[in-house]
């Protein structure tokens, strides 16, 4: 099941980066630690080679999820990007209509997500009322407390 995810340039060299690391640092410090292990004696008894062997597999495992991801990794060409309409890497300024408060998130790839820098995944539920919208267009979102009702107020490209 391996699904294309896109990115931007910036989120894309953070995740290569990332594997590059679990590559070049974690994984050697697996093989020792199970060598360190290796070399305390019978291995039938030997929780601490055990532990090490389950770390291991976990990284392993974690370094295949990450090469699938950047294989099937997208990166986007802003400059191909409808500005009329909300998509990814837009930033939208909203106003909740129940309250008249005022938000600007910037829709990003799931990974990228951030909510303290206002980025947020095009598939959380907010990301996904707003994509395809325009403009003076009220998104009316179902969110896991009901409903919310929000006004586009402007999208812009930063």
């Amino acid at each position: 099941m391996s699904t294309v995810s896109y990115y931007t340039a910036e989120g894309l060299k953070k995740l290569k980066d990332e594997l590059e690391y679990l590559k070049s640092v974690e994984r050697p410090k697996a093989s020792e630690a199970i060598a360190e292990a290796r070399d305390k004696g019978d291995l039938s008894e030997n929780a601490e080679y055990d532990a090490a062997k389950e770390a291991q597999g976990l990284l392993e495992l974690k370094i295949a999820k990450m090469e699938e991801l950047v294989s099937n990794a997208r990166l986007i060409d802003e400059s191909q990007l409808d500005i009329s309409k909300v998509l990814v890497l837009s930033t939208v300024k909203i106003r909740n209509k129940a309250n008249g408060m005022e938000m600007k998130y910037t829709l990003v790839a799931e990974s990228e997500a951030d909510l303290k820098s206002g980025k947020i995944s095009v598939t959380s539920p907010i990301g996904k009322g707003l994509l395809g919208k325009s403009a003076g267009e009220v998104a009316e979102i179902k969110v896991p407390n009901g409903t919310l009702n929000f006004e586009i107020l402007e999208i812009t490209r930063d």
